[in-house]
This record gives structure tokens, sequence and C-alpha cells, in this order.
């Protein structure tokens, strides 16, 4: 296993993630047991993990995620081996089951939510405690054409920040985290913990994969400058850059045949640009799913790519990513699809 440092912080994450949001809903207790047993084998470190989960968000399934890796910790004692991450929710209007539907990024919300994250994880602390999305309007999962408002009603950032402080503070938070934010989001939070002597983001978790690099306009030069990386989520879109969907095609039980209103990769652009990076994998003779997922690695802003998998061959596959290094001509291929088809899937 390789690993970096988090952020500026003493932890060392491994370069591979497991991300968990499939647990509770396509995966039952004992398949994410096995996948954690799996991971923790091959020197994965790192858990992510949040309050919302399992995807998709609803009442049944809110926090099943966190109290199947809680029962996990119980049952193994594995919780010092490993660096956990967890969220908490930002404004919850289209989530109605999380404290009524309104949560928000306030001092009120952030201790209730890890308070209760910590009981469900059956824990004492949480390592990376990250704000899901920001409370402000502004752009994230996907929106585009940004519309600036004044809002009354949105936490500020120094509040939000001062209430991780008192987490930290109280030894129940290790370090804190950011989400789905804007490089002036992050920036914001750089300022103000230097200002007010409170904590540091160590990290900056957004998506970026093969058909969605918007992360590189703006925060890839905060993630390197301020030595803030990227925790890359939806590295392989949904799964759409293994190639197993491509012609119409759907798997069964694949997130995409069980969920189709995640739309957001399967677009006529999307298809296309995907189509033409599982050309270059067998051009080169790559399983397409680790080029995509080693081409992540290899940017200098990532700290760590959070894959997901709903089955043990997939969860090898994506570790076993950390093998394959891309050559200048394959990279150069790749560049010259991004080139002709840029982020065809913001």
């Amino acid at each position: 296993m390789k690993f970096n440092r988090l952020g500026k912080t003493e932890l060392q994450v491994s370069q591979i993630c497991l991300g968990t949001m499939t647990w509770g809903e396509q995966n039952t207790d004992k398949q994410a047991f096995a996948q954690m047993d799996y991971a923790l084998e091959k020197g994965v470190n790192f858990f992510d993990t949040a309050e919302l989960y399992a995807i998709p968000p609803k009442a049944e399934t809110y926090g099943a995620t966190e109290s199947i890796i809680g029962e996990w910790f119980k049952q193994t004692g594995n919780r010092d081996k490993v660096v956990l991450a967890s969220k908490v929710c930002g404004p919850t209007e289209w989530c109605p089951h999380i404290r009524a539907g309104k949560a928000h990024l306030d001092r009120k919300n952030i201790i209730s939510a890890c308070e209760a994250s910590l009981r469900r994880l059956q824990t004492d602390h949480i390592d990376l405690y990250q704000t899901h999305w920001p409370d402000r309007s502004t752009n994230y999962f996907g929106k585009l054409g940004y519309q600036h408002r004044r809002e009354t009603s949105a936490t500020s950032i120094d509040e939000t920040l001062e209430a991780l402080y008192e987490l930290v503070q109280s030894g129940k938070v290790r370090h804190v985290g950011i989400s789905n934010e804007t490089p002036w989001g992050a920036m914001q939070y750089l300022n103000l913990a230097q200002s007010s002597d409170l904590p540091r983001i160590a990290s900056i978790q957004n998506p970026y994969n093969l058909l969605n690099r918007s992360y590189e306009i703006g925060l890839a030069e905060v993630s390197c400058r301020e030595q803030v990386g990227l925790l890359a989520y939806s590295p392989l879109a949904f799964g759409t850059l293994s190639g197993k969907y491509l012609n119409g095609e759907k798997p069964e039980n694949g997130r995409l045949t069980l969920f189709e209103q995640y739309s957001r990769y399967s677009g006529e652009r999307g298809v296309a640009a995907t189509a033409a990076y599982i050309d270059i994998a067998r051009k080169y003779g790559i399983n397409p799913a680790q080029m995509a997922l080693a081409f992540i690695r290899q940017q200098p802003f990532v700290t760590a790519t959070i894959i997901g998998a709903t089955n043990m061959q997939q969860l090898a596959e994506n570790i076993t990513s950390l093998e394959v290094e891309l050559s200048h001509d394959c990279i150069s291929d790749i560049e010259n699809v991004h080139s002709g088809n840029p982020n065809p899937c913001p």
C-alpha cells in the first residue's frame, strides 16, 4: 500500500480510501464486513462514511452505514487500525427525515450530528469530520451557471468552523475537512483558521474523474499551494468508466440499473467520452476502471481516491489499481479525448 500525509496533520492515509455509501442499501452487513476485512488486509487504513448514508438517502436507511461500521469495530476491535472519516449534512430540505429537514451547519446541528455519529460508530472520536456540502447557495452536486443571491438563513463559515473547533477541543474530532466546496469556500475556511486560531481544514472531498475534471480549474491550485489535498469521490463516475453501461447495457444490481435517477454521467457527451476512454484502455491493455483510478492517483493534488464496490471482485480490482502506472503515451491519449470533449459531466 502507498500512503500520503493528510493535509498538514500527523496522519498517514492510504492512497485508496474505502467508500461505504452502498452499505445498508446495495450491500448487507455481512458483505460490508467482508469488504472492511479485505481492505484492511490489503493495507487500506482510510474509511469514509457520512450520517446521510446509505445512498440513495431515505429515512429507513439513514445512519445505517455508520451503524454497520460501528458493529464491525465492536466485533473486530480494529478501530485503532482505521483513519475514520465521516460527514455532517448541510441544509436538508430535500431530506426531511434528517433533523426534520432543518439541518444546517450551525453549532446545534453539528454537535448533535457528531454525537449521534459517534454512537452509531461505537467510537469516542472521528479522525476526520467533514461538512458534507455548503450551507450557502452555491454550485455543488453538478450545478452550473452560478447565480448569486443574498441569504438570511445560511450559517456563516465562522460559526461552522467554531462548532468544529469545539468538537476538536472536546476530543470527539481530531481533524476537520470540507466536501463539495468551491475555491472561495475553501479559502474562507483556511483564512478563518489562520486569523481566528481555529482548526485548519486537512482535505477537500469533491467529485473527480475522467468525465468531470472541474476540480482542476480552481481547487487543484488551492490543494497544492495550501497542502489541502483532494479526497476524490465518484472516481469511476458511478461505475460508468468501467464500461459496463455502454451500448445501453443494464447489468443486474448495477447502481444505475437500480437507481435510474442518478443520470449525471449518462448524457450523450458523457457516453461518447466514456467510449473513447474505454478504447484507450483497450489499446494499452489496461482494465478500464484501473486506468481511470490510476489517472486520479497520479495527480499531484490528490491525497486519496475514494473507491466504492458492491462486490469483492470490484474491490480487489480497485485496490490493485495501485499497481498501474500510466505511460506518457496513455496520458497523452487521455488528454486528447479531454481536449475534444472537456468535462462532459460536471
